[in-house]
C-alpha cells in the first residue's frame, strides 16, 4: 500500500512562452528521471514530443511525467499555455491537488497570464509561483512580483530572492532559512554560501516581511510575532504550508530552466509546501441514491477515479488517462458508473512524455492510463462495482469557430472516422452536418486549433483534411400575398398530362409552412390535392430567388380543374410547382440570413472598440452587463459577418476577450447586400 503522505500531484500552469515545459524538463533531469536536458527551442524536450508541438514550439496537449525526489513521489501534468488548447488546462486543473504557476521574468504578467491565474483561483488550487527565465536579457524580478501583486487573483509572498539577474543570475537566497545558494552547473548542483554583503539589508527586510505575511494567516503565529518580533524557521515552514493549503498565499521562487539553475530548490519546495492528497479535503462524489460520498485518499479504501483525458492512437486504440482519488487499482477490471458497465483492461501504465511504463497497481494521487477500453470516455467515473460513485467532471469549453471540412474523393469515410477518433481525444472539438448545404462542419477554439487537428489526422491516420469557410444557410421567404395559376398540359399522342390549380400565398413568420385545402365542389379531385402540396414543397426546397429554401409561407389551394383521362398525380405535382414559382415573385420574395446571439466578454478598455466593431458588422448591441471577468456585451450579429470572429477578437484584445455564440433567428438581408449574394449564387 502506498503512503499517500509521500505523494504530490501537480499541474504546471501558465500562459504561452512562460517556460513551463522547460521547467518540467529541468525538474525531471535534476531528479534523475531523464538523462539529458532537452530544449523546446531545439525540439528535443521530453514533454513536447508530438510533431505539431516541435514545429510550432508550443505545448498543444497535456503531457505527463513523474519523478522521485527525497522519498517523495511526484506526478505532474505539463499543460498548454495557448488559448486554442485551454480546454486541456481546464481538465488538468480539475484533477490536480496543487499548481506550479510559471511567470516569465521578461514578459511578466500579460493579459493571458491573468486568465490562467483565474483558473487556479476559481478551482481553489493551492499554488506556488515560479518566476522563470531569470537568465534572460531584461529579466526583472521586482517588476514581475509587483505585477503579480497588482494584476493577479493570487497573493504572492516572496520566499526566494535572486542573486543577480540576466547573464549574472547565479544563485538564490532562501528567506525561510536565511541561507544563500550558488548554482554550479546544469545538473542542478547547489553550493551553500553566505548571503552577499550587498544583499544583507534587502534579505533582512524581505525576511521580516515574509514572517509578517505568514503570521497574518494564523492567530497563534500573529501573537508570537507581535510578542517576540520574530518567528523560528520551523514556525515559518509550518505556517507557510498551512497558509498555502488554505489558498491564502502563493510563495514565489526563481529559476532559469534552460540552465537548470534553481530547480533543486523548487523540487524541495514542492516536497515541503505543496500538499499531499491526504492533506486536502477529500473529493466528493454521489452514490446511486444521490447521497454525497467522500473519496478519502486511503489506499485501502474503495477504488474511485475520474477519466480526464483520452488520447487517440491508430495502433494502440484509445489511451484512457485517469486520476485515482481513493483505493488501489489492481487486477484486470473496474466499473464505469456513468456508463453502468464493467470494463476489462490489460496493462496499467504510468506515462512519462511519450514513454509508457507498466505498473502493477495505482493508488491515490496517481495519474495512470490503460488502452483499448470500449465504453469509457473522458468525464467517466471508474470505481468498485460494489461501491458505485459518480464524480463531477468539468464542462468542456464551447467551440467558437466553425469550418467546413472535406477530403479527397474516396477518402471521405476515412476522414470522418478519423475525426470521430479526435472527438474522443478533444472535447472542445465538435462535428456536425448542415442539412441545407450538405457540408460537414467542425467547430473548435480557433483556426490554429483546427489546423492542428488536421495535422494530427494527417500524421496519425494518413488522410488530408481540407478546411474552408462554411456556406451560409440562407433562406427565402415572402413579404406579402399573391395568387397564381399553375397549369400543366401536355399532349403527345395517346394519353396526355393535365393538371390545373390556383393557389394563394401569404406570409406566416416562424411557422415554416402550412398548406390549406380550400377546394369546394370537387374541381380538383381529392386524390390529386396532396400532389399539389408535394409540388409546392419541392419548389420551396429549390428556392425561387437564389436557390435557397423558402420558409414561413402559407399556401391555400382554392381552385383548379382536371381532365377525367389525362389528369394524374404527377401532372398536379408539376402544376403545384409552377403555381408556386409564378406566385412567389409577386408576393415579394426576399432573402433571409441567420442571426447569431453573441455574448462578448472584454476588459473595460476594449468596450468601445468592440461595440464599434460589432456595429460595423451589422450587429445590434442588445445590452451590457458587468461580471468579475470583465464587461459583458450582448449582441445579435449576422452569421456571415462573424465566421472568423475568434481570430479578430484575439487581435483586437490581445487575447483577453472571449465570446460565446448561438443561433438566434432569421432576418431579412438588406437589399444592397442581397443583390450581391443572389448574383454570386446564380453565377455559381
Amino acid at each position: 500500500m502506498q503512503d499517500t503522505a509521500m505523494v504530490r500531484n501537480i499541474a504546471l500552469i501558465g500562459h504561452g512562452n512562460s517556460g513551463k515545459t522547460s521547467l518540467v524538463e529541468a525538474m525531471l533531469y535534476t531528479a534523475g528521471k531523464i538523462n539529458r536536458l532537452g530544449s523546446v527551442d531545439d525540439g528535443n524536450s521530453s514533454m513536447d514530443y508530438e510533431d505539431e508541438e516541435i514545429s510550432r514550439k508550443i505545448s498543444i496537449s497535456s503531457s505527463f511525467g513523474g519523478y522521485r525526489w527525497k522519498k517523495r513521489d511526484v506526478y505532474l501534468i505539463d499543460t498548454p499555455g495557448e488559448d486554442s488548447f485551454f480546454n486541456e488546462t481546464v481538465f488538468a486543473a480539475h484533477v490536480c491537488d496543487s499548481a506550479v504557476f510559471a511567470v516569465g521574468a521578461v514578459l511578466g504578467v500579460k493579459g493571458q497570464t491573468k486568465k490562467f491565474a483565474e483558473l487556479i483561483a476559481e478551482n481553489g488550487i493551492p499554488s506556488m509561483i515560479v518566476i522563470t527565465k531569470m537568465d534572460r536579457e531584461r529579466a526583472n524580478f521586482e517588476r514581475t512580483v509587483a505585477q503579480i501583486k497588482d494584476k493577479l487573483p493570487l497573493n504572492p509572498v516572496v520566499i526566494q530572492l535572486p542573486i543577480g539577474a540576466e547573464d549574472d543570475f547565479k544563485g538564490a537566497v532562501d528567506l525561510i532559512s536565511g541561507k544563500a545558494y550558488l548554482f554550479q552547473d546544469n545538473k542542478g548542483t547547489l553550493t551553500e554560501t553566505e548571503v552577499p554583503p550587498e544583499m544583507a539589508d534587502e534579505v533582512a527586510l524581505q525576511r521580516e516581511s515574509l514572517m509578517e505575511s505568514i503570521a497574518e494567516t494564523d492567530e497563534e503565529l500573529i501573537e508570537t510575532f507581535l510578542e517576540e518580533g520574530v518567528l523560528t524557521e520551523a514556525q515559518m515552514k509550518e505556517g507557510l504550508k498551512k497558509a498555502l493549503i488554505a489558498r491564502e498565499i502563493s510563495p514565489v521562487c526563481v529559476c532559469s530552466a534552460i540552465r537548470n539553475h534553481g530547480t533543486a530548490l523548487i523540487l524541495d519546495m514542492i516536497n515541503d509546501y505543496l500538499p499531499a492528497p491526504s492533506e486536502l479535503e477529500p473529493k466528493i462524489g454521489t452514490n446511486t441514491a444521490g447521497e454525497e460520498i467522500a473519496c478519502n485518499p486511503d489506499a485501502a479504501g474503495p477504488f474511485s477515479a475520474l477519466v480526464f483525458k483520452t488520447m487517440a492512437d491508430p495502433y494502440a486504440g484509445r489511451l484512457t488517462i485517469f486520476r485515482v482519488y481513493s483505493g488501489t487499482l489492481s487486477g484486470d477490471s473496474f466499473y464505469n458508473s456513468k456508463k453502468k458497465t464493467s470494463e476489462r483492461y490489460g496493462t496499467l501504465y504510468l506515462i512519462n512524455g511519450k514513454d509508457q511504463h507498466s505498473v502493477e497497481s495505482a493508488g491515490p494521487g496517481m495519474f495512470v492510463a490503460v488502452s483499448k477500453l470500449k465504453e469509457t470516455t473522458t468525464g467517466d467515473t471508474l470505481c468498485a462495482s460494489d461501491k458505485p460513485i459518480i464524480l463531477e467532471a468539468p464542462t468542456p469549453l464551447s467551440p467558437v469557430i466553425t469550418y467546413a471540412v472535406s477530403a479527397q474523393k474516396g477518402e471521405e469515410e476515412k476522414l470522418f472516422s478519423s475525426l470521430s477518433r479526435m472527438l474522443d481525444e478533444d472535447l472542445s472539438l465538435k462535428m456536425s452536418r448542415e442539412q441545407q448545404t450538405g457540408e460537414t462542419l467542425v467547430s473548435g477554439m480557433s483556426q490554429v486549433h483546427l489546423e492542428v487537428v488536421g495535422s494530427r489526422i494527417k500524421r496519425k491516420f494518413g488522410v488530408q483534411m481540407e478546411l474552408s469557410l462554411p456556406k451560409i444557410p440562407y433562406m427565402e421567404t415572402i413579404k406579402g400575398s399573391a395568387k397564381a395559376q399553375g397549369r400543366h398540359k401536355k399532349q403527345s399522342g395517346g394519353r396526355g398530362q393535365f393538371g390545373d390549380c390556383w393557389i394563394e400565398l401569404s406570409p406566416i413568420p416562424g411557422e415554416k409552412f402550412e398548406f390549406v385545402d380550400n377546394i369546394v365542389g370537387g374541381v380538383i379531385p381529392q386524390q390529386y390535392r396532396p400532389a399539389v402540396e408535394k409540388g409546392i414543397i419541392e419548389a420551396m426546397e429549390k428556392g425561387v430567388l437564389a436557390g435557397y429554401p423558402v420558409v414561413d409561407v402559407k399556401v391555400s389551394l382554392y381552385d383548379g380543374s382536371y381532365h377525367s383521362v389525362d389528369s394524374s398525380e404527377m401532372a398536379f405535382k408539376i402544376a403545384g410547382s409552377l403555381a408556386f414559382k409564378e406566385a412567389a415573385p409577386s408576393a415579394g420574395i426576399v432573402l433571409l440570413e441567420p442571426i447569431m446571439s453573441m455574448v462578448v466578454t472584454v476588459g473595460k478598455e476594449s468596450v468601445g472598440d468592440i461595440m464599434g466593431d460589432l456595429n460595423s458588422r451589422r450587429g445590434k448591441v442588445m445590452g451590457m452587463d458587468s461580471s468579475p471577468k470583465g464587461e459583458v456585451i450582448n449582441a445579435q450579429v449576422p452569421m456571415s459577418e462573424i465566421q472568423t470572429y475568434a481570430n479578430e477578437l484575439t487581435s483586437m484584445t490581445g487575447g483577453l476577450g472571449s465570446f460565446t455564440i448561438a443561433f438566434s433567428h432569421y432576418e431579412e438581408v438588406p437589399s444592397h447586400i442581397a443583390e450581391k449574394i443572389v448574383a454570386k449564387r446564380n453565377a455559381e
